[in-house]
């Protein structure tokens, strides 16, 4: 079974999880490619809410595409789920995010949800934090003072660089990767978070940083994690 099959699994079973819920609320849809599988899962059944609420520009132009009421967050009082990927996640539930770039957005959607609903393949359950690269959004004006301060953590911090999009040229990227929100992405490699919540907190307080891909105080309750014998359902 590959990787797409079983971002496709969990992503039906995050449909079923969702479905229990009463109908006529407003569900929180994270970004990513499995959040894209549990939302082309869920479009049969679009109806069972009222709206939604994106963590991304992508993901409101894939709800838009199948139907779905896309809300401004700002309208929204509360969600009584949110659903989204990890790049990482540990036994406590604790989260690395923010590969494809919307963590800020992913965490002030999640911040508004009464459970955060984690869905992902095996590969991305690790004991301690660290082996994928942590994103950080910055201002981009604060790039070298961010930059020092997160080498101090022990980490080797680089700018993330954005695709290139123009087939005929074989170059390597050379300008910022730009996030929705008009920020920059620098990713630390090389550490190991034993404590997410203090090392979330710490980086937070430097100024210029937006918001840090941990997602430790907003941590998934709920976890759907697909392997080749299924998936598993874990309250964390």
């Amino acid at each position: 079974m590959n990787q797409d099959q079983l971002k496709q699994m969990v992503g039906e079973a995050a449909r079923d999880e969702v479905l229990k819920l009463p109908a006529g609320q407003i569900l929180g849809i994270g970004t990513g490619s499995t959040a894209n599988c549990f939302i082309d899962a869920l479009a049969p059944h679009k109806d069972h809410f009222s709206g939604t609420v994106s963590s991304s520009n992508a993901t409101t132009e894939r709800l838009l595409k199948h139907g779905f009421q896309v809300l401004d967050p700002n309208d929204v009082l509360s969600l009584p789920a949110y659903v989204d990927g990890a790049d990482e996640i540990d036994p406590s539930g604790h989260m690395i995010k923010g590969g494809g770039g919307a963590l800020t957005r992913e965490k002030i959607v999640a911040s508004m949800a009464k459970q955060f609903i984690c869905i992902c393949d095996s590969s991305k359950q690790v004991l301690i934090l660290g082996n994928f690269a942590l994103p950080v959004e910055i201002i981009p004006l604060a790039k070298g003072v961010v930059s020092r301060e997160l080498e101090k953590l022990g980490g080797k911090v680089t700018l993330r660089l954005a695709k290139n999009t123009r087939a005929d040229l074989n170059q390597t990227p050379s300008e910022p990767f730009v996030t929705d929100n008009g920020g920059w992405i620098l990713d630390v490699a090389g550490l190991k978070i034993s404590d997410p919540i203090k090392i979330e907190v710490q980086i937070n307080q430097i100024a210029g940083v937006i918001t840090v891909g941990l997602f430790a105080k907003e941590k998934a309750n709920i976890l759907l994690v697909s392997n080749a014998a299924g998936v598993e359902r874990i309250v964390l």
